[in-house]
């Protein structure tokens, strides 16, 4: 027995021995790892934090200002409750991009970060194709929050949710994985109830009488989901001094089906004088359609006439419309229905247009447009080239002629970059065609050269931008039909004699592409032409090794406009 018990003592010894030498030899790997874990952690965040570093000078600073003496008393009250009821679509806005933003500020001690997390609205760099600076947020969902993670196309397609493709919902699903819709008016009840509290009020100070009637009946919109009555109120005003777009209004951040609206608003003083000039225009648009360069079948809707072309001072930025790239022009509503029966209204916004146009457009053209064709550029040839673009999208097809129903309904999610690059080439249609009539001043040579700079200019807003992809499928194909060369020096020079060849051919494409809703072509176009290629890249490189800006940010609300 005791020899067994000695023998067994021995061997019960040496296990624990091997024990402890196993635990030592694992804390020591464990405390490995956790130092190959921290220095990794590290080196990834000192990246991130360069990586914000270079992006962050990408956007310059400017003070959102107008002139308020025009302004009556009256307007004067309304004023500041607009801009309170956009601050309110801007909250809704950061829940449905990146609702998480309180959390995850608290965690960044870099105030760069913070400051690029904000312009962003979420930790995705919106002009280089969403890509992640924070460490450990992956990339970005295609559906963003419309949609519960992990969704495919297949499973809403087959489900049996009665508002699927709705603008004005989200898709949520319960424990036992069956998937409903939130209408907006539910989802975002509190933020809704106030900004109608507010519209509300301003609707009392309003002294012009249609603008009253639409504040009022947007007010109800936004707590009702139901947006068709305000949106046909905003295309009756005609004398209002003091104007306000807000609510779900565009589809660019639903990247999976491109159906759901985020929120936004804008706040705007009309330049009565500048718009004096514009009112011409939009009564053109019948024969300017019969013009286009593309058969019968694919030009026989009649392009709404009864509204208006207008110049604003936009004075607040809030929402969709604030995040990354800002907007320097709008076409409202998108409504194809409305479209059909009324018209849209286009807005340019010439304060904001005015400040890209100084401080990118001017030294992009003096980095990368030919030195000779640099004197062709100016302000009115960029903010005309700006303002066709808008009134091209009440040009071409809404339906499509295969029978598949609305364009937009057939291209889903390739719908909106491709509606931006007809935009962009029926806008330049549209110069040509008021210039041959006598109807439009200046030289052609001034529109070309300024939309050449324009595409270099908006081309940098990345594959991830519904515009930047549309310029960079306008550069490519532009490029292949000699419209243009690049010169030794890394200078581009236009082609004026095949540039209208070019802009026609390119026309044609996209309008026959939207006529026989043919996503499939589409969906080719984007891999094949809406991509920046290595040489146009290394252009681009240039400009932001010249410190000059993709974008511009603001310093904007009732303070900064000097009101008190």
């Amino acid at each position: 027995m005791r020899s067994i018990t000695g023998i067994a003592f021995f061997l019960i010894g040496c296990s624990v021995l091997t024990s402890c030498t196993n635990d030592q030899s694992s804390d020591h790997t464990a405390a490995d790892s956790t130092a190959r874990t921290s220095d990794s952690l590290k080196k990834t965040q000192d990246s991130l934090r360069k990586y914000v570093n270079e992006r962050l000078p990408i956007y310059e600073k400017v003070r959102l200002t107008a002139d308020l003496n025009s302004l009556s008393v009256s307007e004067r009250k309304t004023l500041p409750l607009l801009i309170q009821a956009a601050q309110v679509m801007d909250a809704i806005f950061w829940k449905q991009a990146y609702p998480q933003r309180d959390s995850l500020l608290s965690t960044i001690k870099d105030e760069k970060t913070k400051a690029f997390l904000m312009i962003n609205y979420g930790p995705w760099d919106r002009l280089n194709g969403d890509k992640p600076f924070v460490a450990g947020v992956g990339p970005k969902p295609a559906g963003g929050t419309f949609y519960p993670a992990g969704l495919t196309k297949k499973e809403l397609d087959e489900s049996d949710v009665k508002d699927k493709y709705g603008q004005y919902s989200v898709i949520r699903r319960d424990p036992y994985g069956k998937l409903s819709s939130v209408p907006y008016s539910v989802a975002f009840e509190t933020e809704l109830q106030r900004a109608t509290s507010l519209l509300k009020i301003a609707a009392v100070t309003a002294e012009d009488k249609a603008l009253r009637y639409y504040l009022n009946q947007r007010a109800d919109a936004l707590v009702t989901d139901q947006y068709t009555k305000s949106d046909y109120a905003w295309l009756d005003m005609k004398d209002n001094t003091l104007d306000i777009i807000i609510g779900p209004i565009e589809n660019y951040e639903d990247k999976l089906f491109n159906a759901r609206a985020s929120f936004e608003a804008y706040v705007l003083i009309k330049d009565k004088a500048w718009s004096k000039r514009l009112a011409k225009y939009v009564k053109l648009l019948p024969s300017l359609q019969q013009g286009l360069p593309v058969a019968p079948k694919y030009k026989k809707e009649k392009p709404g006439t009864d509204s208006e072309l207008n110049a604003y001072d936009v004075v607040y930025y809030a929402g969709d419309c604030n995040a990354g790239s800002k907007t320097i022009a709008v076409n409202l509503p998108n409504d194809e229905i409305i479209q059909q029966k009324k018209g849209t209204r286009r807005l340019q916004l010439k304060n904001a247009m005015k400040a890209k146009f100084d401080r990118i457009l001017l030294p992009v053209a003096g980095e990368l447009i030919d030195k000779e064709q640099q004197q062709y550029i100016n302000f009115d040839a960029f903010f005309a080239n700006v303002m066709f673009h808008e009134v091209a999208h009440g040009l071409g097809i809404k339906k499509t002629v295969t029978g598949k129903g609305f364009v937009k309904e057939a291209l889903q999610e390739q719908y909106s970059w491709l509606e931006e690059g007809k935009a962009d080439v029926l806008g330049l249609y549209m110069v040509t065609d008021l210039l041959k009539r006598k109807e439009l001043e200046g030289d052609i040579r001034q529109y070309y050269t300024t939309y050449m700079a324009g595409i270099l200019r908006s081309v940098r807003f990345g594959a991830a931008s519904a515009h930047g992809k549309a310029n960079m499928q306008c550069f490519n194909f532009f490029q292949e039909q000699g419209a243009f060369i690049r010169n030794a020096d890394g200078t581009y020079k236009v082609d004026y004699a095949r540039f209208e060849g070019a802009m026609k051919k390119l026309a044609a494409n996209i309008l026959i592409m939207q006529g026989n809703g043919d996503r499939m072509a589409v969906e080719k176009a984007a891999r094949e032409k809406a991509v920046i290629l290595p040489e146009l890249q290394q252009d681009l490189d240039r400009l932001t090794s010249k410190g000059i800006p993709v974008d511009i940010i603001f310093e904007q609300g009732w303070d900064v406009l000097g009101a008190r």
